[in-house]
């Protein structure tokens, strides 16, 4: 993998956990810290925060 792809995935991990803060959520529904998820289940634990948040409001 190159440099700068690697760059791009720690950018868009660090982007989505910015995100998950922001929604107070700071583990992952496994109780793992969003740090030692990969970027699909970062992605997915988004997800399922956003829909959790989305059916409560």
């Amino acid at each position: 993998m190159g440099k700068y792809m690697k760059e791009g995935i720690v950018f868009q991990k660090d982007l989505i956990i910015q995100q998950l803060l922001k929604l107070n959520c700071f583990k992952s529904s496994d109780d793992r810290q969003l740090y030692e998820l990969t970027l699909p289940e970062l992605e997915s634990e988004y997800k399922l925060v956003k829909e959790k948040n989305h059916s409560v409001s």
